[in-house]
């Protein structure tokens, strides 16, 4: 198929255009910053623009990675963000209708499920997080114009027959989080496999699955992240002796993080569950705890990307 991929110099791009690539689809990448995949400069919330690329490309499918993220929110202001998550999907679902497209593929994210009193971590025991969840009340720009552009799909499919699916990713950028400096990223990032996370590649890996299996799926919103070891059945003593329960599971965790100097979590605050995909289109994600675990017990490379310098291409020039 001749794919749009948005987003495709931004750290998901840089990964997905090649798979799409090696899957034997033609791929004409659209960003606002020029990349090695990167065919078209140029945003999302330009119609005009996204008109011509349909039309001088022949797209027949979207993949639609592109956006504004929580980081951004310090860079640009709330109507950039309506301009780019909302407006932009907007523009290319309509590009897709006109165009008799029978595939839509959305990146949104795990973020937009996060209250503010999640977030703070209020509540007695863990939040088991799924596609069910809600009611959502995103605490910021970011999540409410995200959230935004799933209601579009979902419209897009009930109004127009356009198959859509919605993948809420969980975290897999390289840098530091913004938040938290607790821990070394490294560290931080280990711990995330139990609960809140999935490598690049694995999300890679989804969006190019979920572009097969989208005609089935019909319309489909997916939680994407490792598939946790934990269950319902875990949320009250997660919250308050997370290490007896990751002892259970992994007996060996405690002494193999001593001897890289890193800290099992203390208390574990929310929980994903990703088998929603994989029990409705065979999605699961390749690299989970026990990877991060045999890697340091068999002294190899960490199998996830790290890097504290990283910054996204459109900062490096200049654009949003």
């Amino acid at each position: 198929m001749r794919v749009l991929l948005t987003g495709s110099s931004g750290w998901l791009g840089r990964f997905l255009a090649p798979m799409l690539r090696e899957a034997g689809h033609v791929v004409t990448g659209l960003d606002v910053a020029p990349s090695a995949d990167t065919d078209v400069v140029g945003s999302v919330a330009d119609r005009a623009l996204v008109d011509r690329v349909f039309g001088d490309h022949g797209i027949e499918a979207v993949i639609h990675g592109g956006a504004l993220h929580k980081p951004d929110i310090v860079r640009y202001p709330a109507q950039a963000f309506i301009d780019v998550n909302a407006s932009g999907t907007q523009n290319l679902l309509e590009a897709a209708r006109i165009a008799g497209h029978d595939r839509f593929v959305f990146t949104s994210t795990t973020s937009l499920m996060i209250t503010q009193a999640i977030r703070d971590e209020r509540a007695a025991e863990a939040i088991w997080l799924d596609e069910t969840s809600g009611p959502l009340a995103p605490r910021n720009i970011y999540g409410v114009t995200k959230l935004a552009a799933e209601h579009l799909c979902r419209l897009a499919h009930l109004e127009h027959g356009l198959s859509c699916a919605v993948l809420r990713t969980a975290r897999f950028f390289p840098e530091e989080d913004d938040t938290h400096r607790d821990l070394s990223g490294e560290n931080m990032k280990a711990n995330e496999f139990l609960n809140r996370r999935l490598t690049v590649e694995d999300a890679a890996r989804a969006h190019l699955l979920a572009l097969e299996k989208a005609p089935a799926i019909g319309f489909g919103t997916y939680v994407l992240s490792a598939p946790t070891p934990f269950s319902r059945a875990d949320c009250a003593e997660l919250k308050a002796d997370a290490p007896a329960v990751i002892a259970r599971h992994f007996p060996d965790a405690e002494a193999l993080y001593a001897r890289r100097g890193w800290k099992l979590p203390r208390s574990i605050g929310r929980v994903y569950d990703a088998s929603l995909a994989e029990r409705e289109w065979g999605f699961r994600c390749e690299t989970d705890f026990a990877a991060i675990l045999a890697a340091l017990h068999e002294g190899r490379d960490l199998p996830f990307a790290h890097d504290a310098d990283y910054v996204s291409p459109k900062e490096r020039i200049g654009v949003a």
